[in-house]
């Protein structure tokens, strides 16, 4: 057994027991802290890896921000998977199984998954007192445990998932998601899954299988959703290439950076740019979320 300690620009950000010691996981986070995933490419558009933090340079709201935080590539996640199991995807199902448990076993073998199915309601596919596994044969039962047919609540599955990264070991956080159509029976809005995604830093990767004659199919939002988390979409031609995206998503979380800053607290949303330099690799594309909302610190009462 062993406790981890994260200090995050001189503050202690995170105790935490180790996800194999099967006992609870207490996080003490800086909450103005802000943390990005980032990935870079080069010219030839392939993930660069081994770059240093003096590498890096932030611009919030265009201004100069001192990076507090580095984190190099293939450290940890909490993922979770996130599958669309309305009727019309049951044609598709052994594929998705297939897709899915490929990004389980091409991810960091320290990774922390859990499942989430979701048709006209959206349920945790792992057993009751289980929020995370690491053990495929766990994940590969709870990707099949499909309960097909109904209508499509998508907004209000991606919130039931990114409530669960609230116990999470990991504060890298990561949504993979397989859907056939645009969501049709939600409570929750596009804003409010987009709001919660941002607030809490979570990139979110959405593949849509679409039937060219699918009244529901919306492309749009998938691509909004992953643009603005600094995740991707991705729009296959044949239901056969899922499994292919699903390896190369796993592949790129494991080539990602974490930065971290202090962020304001003025309830306010700002944007974030991010570039990097290395004269050994030529030009460098940071590919991350496009900003963050701001936490707001309560005034004292004025007598």
């Amino acid at each position: 057994m062993y406790i981890a300690q994260l200090m995050f620009g001189g503050l202690l950000a995170a105790i935490a027991l180790s996800p194999g010691d099967q006992q609870p996981v207490t996080i003490r986070a800086d909450v103005s802290l802000v943390q990005l995933h980032a990935r870079v490419t080069g010219r030839d558009g392939r993930s660069v890896s081994g770059l240093k933090k003096d590498a890096f340079q932030l611009f919030v709201d265009d201004a100069p921000q001192a990076i507090t935080f580095f984190q190099g590539e293939d450290a940890p996640v909490t993922a979770g998977i996130v599958i669309d199991n309305s009727a019309s995807m049951a044609p598709k199902r052994e594929d998705v199984i297939a897709a899915a448990l490929a990004f389980a076993r091409a991810s960091n073998p320290k990774d922390q998954m859990y499942v989430v199915h979701f048709n006209s309601r959206a349920r945790l596919g792992l057993p009751a007192g289980t929020p995370f596994t690491g053990d495929v044969s766990k994940l590969e039962k709870a990707i099949a445990a499909f309960d097909l047919g109904g209508t499509t609540a998508f907004y209000d599955a991606l919130l039931t998932a990114e409530a669960q990264f609230q116990r999470a070991y990991y504060q890298r956080k990561v949504i993979l998601t397989i859907t056939d159509g645009g969501d049709n029976s939600s409570h929750a809005t596009l804003a409010d899954a987009l709001n919660g995604a941002m607030k809490a830093g979570i990139v979110i990767y959405c593949i849509g299988i679409f039937d060219q004659n699918d009244r529901d199919r919306n492309p749009q939002v998938l691509s909004q959703i992953g643009a603005q988390t600094g995740g991707g979409a991705f729009f296959p031609q044949q239901i056969s290439d899922v499994t292919d995206i699903c390896i190369r998503v796993a592949e790129e979380i494991r080539q990602q950076y974490m930065l971290g800053f202090p962020g304001a607290d003025d309830g306010q949303f700002h944007r974030i740019r991010v570039t990097a330099k290395d004269p050994a690799f030529g030009p460098l594309v940071v590919h991350t979320r496009e900003g963050y909302f701001a936490g707001k610190s309560s005034s004292p009462t004025q007598k």
